[in-house]
């Protein structure tokens, strides 16, 4: 395996190289998924039938803590990231766990949202509305849990194997990942919440 140590480590190998790119498209295919989502969200919000409006069950509060938590947690992944390159195992292992509680905590809020929304009467059979909606939440929820084991079993094959071209590649598609789903919530916060507060 030829390694390049003029590029950053997780681009160090052709291998690398390729897997990023793999996963640039991989991600397209979850720009479709989420691209789909929102356009069946935009057709049904108004099918509210005898269910609530998006007004009569959306509060602010649990929506601006979960959109802080999130966006600091892309911060904190890239700082993770930038330890990364300057081969520091220790911070960047701080920022990875950092990053992670902090998708924990996101995950708390969105399962509390849930439970409320379906106390009041908003579940998946209550109206075409709140079936897209919980849909989409969900969906951006569950990507964000397997995000959370991903992230965990980085943290750990850093930890024992250190940093190495494989392990920093692993990381650093990760840490696209995790982007990803900041900007897709970036969408939900724009388009679903604060539209539909409106």
């Amino acid at each position: 395996m030829k390694i390049d140590n003029s590029l950053p480590l997780e681009y160090s190998t052709e291998e690398n190289s390729n897997k990023i790119l793999g996963f640039w498209i991989f991600l397209g295919a979850e720009i479709m998924l989420f691209a789909t989502l929102f356009s069946a969200y935009f057709i049904l919000v108004d099918r509210t039938g005898s269910g609530p409006t998006g007004a009569e069950i959306f509060e602010i509060t649990p929506v601006l803590i979960e959109t802080i938590l999130l966006l600091t947690s892309s911060f904190t992944i890239g700082l993770g990231i930038h330890a990364m390159r300057l081969g520091n195992k220790k911070a960047m292992l701080a920022f990875f766990t950092i990053t992670l509680l902090l998708g924990l905590g996101f995950l708390g809020f969105e399962i509390f949202e849930f439970v409320h929304y379906i106390h009041i009467g908003a579940g998946l059979q209550t109206s075409a509305f709140t079936a897209i909606l919980l849909t989409t939440l969900g969906t951006h929820g569950a990507h964000v849990t397997f995000g959370l084991f991903w992230g965990l079993f980085i943290i750990l094959q850093v930890k024992k194997r250190g940093l190495t071209p494989e392990t920093a590649n692993k990381s650093f598609i990760f840490s696209l990942y995790w982007h990803f789903l900041d900007v897709v919530w970036i969408f939900i916060f724009s388009f679903v919440y604060l539209k539909g507060m409106m």
